[in-house]
């Protein structure tokens, strides 16, 4: 099934990794380029989406790297702009951008408050605000939203969890309002997924606990989130829009308690 996206040019915020390592938006990136894509991978970090431009140039894909941060309405403008210069069109917008914190209404400031869900949900507006019009011109495209599990059940994070399930509801917001327009929005929820994020906070035993948490009883990578991301950005996926995509090896189906121990100790 090679070239399932060929012709087609993505953005993938968050397209770097925050540590050794493949993180969700990497993954994401060098599978769009595998495929056939032309990739402009933006990122805060240039040393961190340089690793990525890397690995794509290594396997012959095409790639190029724009830095940015994508809380700010300019600079969103100018990443749309800067793919449509240099390949001349847009059909895919990959938001992977976030962060996280521990906390519960009671313990966050409204700085904290503030700063979720700018980088977790105004900068999937901004990005999407000028993807779209771009997206018209060439007669349509899909965007991929990274929610979390957090987004549909607790998560010992209100800020993290509200802002993942506002996540869902701009999609949602999307799909109803440009499928006229010829332009897909899903989502995709991940589990609890390995990777440069949560690694550093790892332990071997509570690594070993997150992977027997739920019914398939395996670990879950970038790479999993990565090949769902490819499939809704494939035609492949063109009769799917509104919807979010759990990939969590089944957790959200199974009973909360030891999925709660777990949280207890920090995921």
């Amino acid at each position: 099934m090679a070239g399932r996206l060929d012709g087609k040019v993505a953005i993938v915020t968050g397209a770097g990794s925050s540590s050794e390592g493949i993180g969700n938006g990497k993954a994401t990136a060098i599978l769009f380029a595998r495929e056939g894509a032309k990739v402009l991978l933006v990122d805060m970090f240039e040393e961190r989406v340089a690793e990525t431009a890397a690995h794509i140039a290594k396997e012959g894909g095409e790639a190029s790297i724009f830095v940015a941060d994508v809380t700010s309405s300019d600079q969103c403008e100018q990443m749309v702009a800067t793919a449509v210069e240099r390949y001349g069109r847009l059909d895919i917008l990959d938001n992977n951008v976030g962060i996280s914190i521990r906390a519960d209404v009671t313990e966050v400031s409204e700085e904290q408050w503030d700063h979720i869900m700018n980088v977790n949900v105004k900068s999937i507006m901004l990005s999407c605000k000028f993807a779209i019009p771009a997206m018209r011109n060439t007669g349509g495209g899909a965007i991929i939203n990274i929610s979390s599990m957090a987004g549909l059940r607790a998560n010992s994070s209100a800020p993290y969890t509200t802002s993942k399930a506002a996540v869902i509801g701009i999609t949602k917001s999307l799909a109803g309002d440009h499928g006229a327009d010829g332009i897909r929005a899903n989502c995709i929820a991940p589990g609890l997924i390995y990777g440069p994020m949560v690694a550093p906070r790892m332990d071997e035993r509570l690594r070993g606990d997150r992977m027997h948490a739920a019914p398939l009883g395996t670990e879950g990578t970038g790479w999993d989130v990565g090949y769902a991301a490819l499939f809704l950005a494939s035609d492949e996926a063109r009769w799917i829009t509104g919807v979010t995509l759990p990939v969590d090896a089944g957790l959200l189906v199974t009973t909360p308690v030891t999925y709660n121990r777990l949280d207890q100790q920090k995921l």
